[in-house]
């Protein structure tokens, strides 16, 4: 690549030329930081930045089949001596590394992956365009170690997510850093976000609350967004196919006072049927037809040489409806109307190359209005309004000395309040934390992360969670990384303070904060037929934080430049995990839940991924992983002999009982012990098509008890084992203006009743076009 650095008017145009082997690269996505505008090359491989003030900046290259560039440069009013750097033939695996180099930064966070001891993996841009994807979870359900978990009940359902062992509620989501709040019985719904707008999206396995704090005790869901423009461009994008699925968004970025300041901006609307896996007993769908709505935009302002302005909001709308007919005139229906709001603003100011500050505010907003009626007579079986508001304030620093190491501190606190219609008696929750992280490399073969975070809560008092890495380079072509990490998750205020009855399933669920009195209240209005004292005495008030320690260590091995392989062992300890138990019975023989904490629960296993590019402009990749997951209390109540754990395990194949073994046990629920997955991306330059087909496995999985001894045996309910392929291909044309693009997903029609929301086989054809002024 040659490089023009050109003074002009205090400020300064960067070009180039992208070039590998004397052959010119086009459609290399280059990226200057900490500015955050990124342009793509053309044709002949050239660039260009205008308007850029005098300092320290990184340009960052990457291209499918090469290695990712990265450049530091500083400019103070001189021109400099042209670069000379061509862009290396290889590939990278989209995985971060304990302390691998540097990761793309969020210009308004300094906390980012490069932090954490735990496996990052880093999906792009586009990689997401080239999948043809249109919601998040289309997009994490290929991932490897990652399944798609749906919760689809009358007023409440949602699409979680699933990561090595840990439940959506485990998994922190965040925007930009910052938490997204509203979640339906633990779950995230990750059905609720577009992909439009999206820079990449950064997985964190493992133990994180060292970076985030609470609820990121099984890993984390960064989305980054869109962010740096030189020149003003939009694109418009319509999809359409099966289910009347119409995915259409309209994205416009543009610089403004002379490149001061970068504005984009995204509108996307998405629709569709919805659809029906078990049609011999459910009339209507399974998975329910929804609206969705969705603006999101971010802005930047360059306010002085060294200090930058950022403002950035998402808001979103979905509005459903799903129809169930049980049979014998029993119809149900139910209306969820979800909207949320998210507002971001914040200072950056670098006092000089090596210090760096941030100041932050952030407001999310949620509301569920959930409410299901039997539909002959139009009468109300139950309906919950929920709200959710947080703010948060945080103050970073960050600090750097010649490449050794690179500190990150801050503080701040926030507040939230939920309003329920079902919650009793719930106060605020507030927070405070403060925090240190870090990489260092005291040798050249040595590099290290660690991070140490201290979080307060004004109901569960204050928590301290450390983490540390360490990757040593054994030889050029062999890496071992090894990490250690810890998490925690305070009760929320549904786990203490909800007191909700569903209908349908003639149940209870009495917060644990508020359990010996709204049983007692019951109890004098003859609502109650038995109370399990044993459980209440043990369980009222006794709701402890949930805390995690990940441990993971793993090679990398890389013996040519075209071939890498990585393997990867994981072991995640939780102790105090809540869970539902049964603590009375009342009249009519409802059954009442509450919740409490479980001794110890293990994920443990192993990942492998491999990337291959025999080809230019060809990838082969593929994962598997490998995983256990039990509630350690069961096999120790079986091996004890202590109710329920000892009742006969009975096979109905042959007739015979026996007293179960702890090696009976199977595992959690809803947790495959295989999964794997592969696919291959193909670039055809000289016709401009991109084509791609990704396999995916999921073994088989526990569904249900259905011989009622409260644990899972290999003599209950399981999901069978399935594979899913998808593809997709595009056709650029007219000077990269036009692009067409056919997606077909679940190309076989599988399909499983016990799989409420995986649809069966999608084809969609879409086209994008882009107004920008050719070079």
């Amino acid at each position: 690549m040659h490089a023009n650095l050109i003074q002009a008017q205090n400020k300064t145009v960067i070009s180039g030329v992208i070039n590998s082997s004397g052959r010119p690269i086009p459609k290399a996505v280059i990226t200057l930081e900490p500015s955050g505008k990124t342009i793509l090359s053309d044709d002949q491989g050239f660039f260009s930045f205008s308007g850029i003030s005098n300092g320290s900046y990184t340009i960052r290259i990457t291209n499918m089949g090469f290695k990712e560039y990265i450049q530091e440069i500083s400019l103070n009013g001189h021109s400099l001596q042209p670069l000379r750097i061509e862009m290396e033939p290889g590939i990278d695996l989209k995985e971060v590394n304990v302390t691998s180099r540097i990761t793309k930064s969020n210009p308004e966070n300094l906390v980012n992956a490069q932090y954490s001891a735990m496996p990052v993996t880093i999906i792009d841009r586009r990689t997401i365009e080239l999948m043809g994807s249109r919601r998040l979870d289309e997009i994490l359900k290929e991932q490897t170690g990652i399944a798609i978990v749906n919760n689809i009940g009358g007023g409440a359902r949602s699409v979680g997510v699933q990561m090595q062992g840990f439940g959506s509620e485990y998994i922190m989501v965040l925007i930009d850093g910052q938490p997204m709040v509203g979640r339906n019985n633990g779950n995230f719904d990750l059905s609720r976000i577009s992909v439009s707008n999206i820079e990449r999206i950064e997985i964190i396995k493992g133990a994180s609350s060292s970076l985030y704090g609470s609820e990121a005790l099984g890993g984390t869901i960064n989305i980054i967004t869109r962010h740096g423009v030189v020149d003003p461009q939009m694109q418009a994008t319509l999809n359409y196919g099966s289910l009347n699925i119409i995915d259409a968004t309209v994205e416009g970025e543009t610089p403004f006072l002379q490149n001061k300041g970068t504005a984009n901006i995204a509108a996307n609307y998405y629709r569709t049927d919805g659809f029906n896996t078990n049609s011999k007993y459910i009339q209507g769908t399974t998975s329910p037809p929804y609206d969705n709505y969705s603006l999101q935009g971010r802005s930047r302002y360059q306010v002085s040489e060294n200090s930058f302005l950022a403002l950035s909001g998402r808001y979103g709308l979905r509005r459903s409806f799903m129809q169930k007919d049980f049979g014998l005139g029993h119809i149900s229906g139910d209306h969820q109307d979800e909207q949320d709001l998210n507002l971001s603003v914040s200072f950056d100011h670098r006092f000089s190359s090596n210090l760096r500050s941030i100041t932050r505010y952030y407001l999310t907003h949620y509301s569920a209005d959930m409410s299901v009626a039997w539909q002959q007579n139009n009468s109300a079986v139950s309906q919950d309004v929920f709200k959710q508001t947080l703010h948060r304030a945080e103050q970073q620093f960050s600090y750097s000395s010649n490449n050794s190491y690179q500190l990150v501190g801050g503080f701040g606190g926030s507040i939230e309040n939920m309003n329920d219609d079902a919650l009793t008696g719930a106060n605020s929750l507030e927070t405070l934390f403060s925090y240190v992280q870090g990489e260092w490399t005291p040798f050249k073969k040595i590099k290290a992360v660690g991070g140490l975070r201290y979080d307060y809560t004004n109901n569960f008092g204050g928590r301290l969670n450390p983490s540390f890495g360490l990757q040593y380079f054994i030889t050029p072509k062999i890496t071992f990384k090894t990490g250690i990490g810890t998490g925690f998750k305070a009760p929320d205020f549904k786990t203490n303070y909800l007191v909700f009855y569903n209908s349908n399933g003639n149940y209870l669920v009495i917060g644990n904060a508020v359990l010996a009195p709204t049983l007692q209240q019951l109890q004098q209005d003859g609502q109650i037929s038995e109370i399990r004292q044993y459980v209440l005495n043990q369980t009222a008030g006794n709701l402890q934080a949930e805390k995690s320690t990940s441990y993971n260590a793993g090679l990398i091995y890389e013996p040519s430049k075209s071939l890498k392989i990585e393997g990867n062992a994981f072991y995640h300890k939780i102790t105090n995990q809540i869970n539902s138990i049964q603590v009375a019975t009342g009249a009519g023989n409802r059954i009442i839940y509450t919740y409490q904490n479980l001794p110890e629960a293990v994920n443990k296993g192993f990942e492998l991924a491999i990337k291959l590019s025999p080809l230019k402009n060809l990838e082969i990749s593929a994962g598997y992983q490998y995983l256990i997951a039990q509630d350690l209390s069961v096999k120790d109540s079986i091996r004890a002999g202590k109710w329920p754990y000892n009742q006969n395990i009975h096979d109905p194949a042959t007739g015979n009982s026996y007293k179960p073994r702890p090696s009976d046990y199977w595992g959690i629920e809803n947790r495959s012990r295989h999964m794997a997955n592969a696919s291959i991306f193909y670039r055809h330059d000289p016709w401009k098509i991109n084509a791609n087909v990704r396999v995916n496995f999921r073994g088989k999985y526990p569904f249900g008890d259905r011989n009622g001894n409260q644990f899972i045996d290999k003599y209950d309910i399981f999901v069978k084992d399935y594979v899913l392929t998808n593809a997709s291909i595009e056709k650029q044309i007219l000077k990269d203006h036009l692009t067409i693009r056919f997606t077909a997903d679940n190309i076989f029609n599988y399909t499983d009743p016990l799989m409420p929301g995986q649809p069966g086989r999608i084809l969609l054809a879409g086209v994008s076009y882009r107004f920008f002024k050719n070079k």
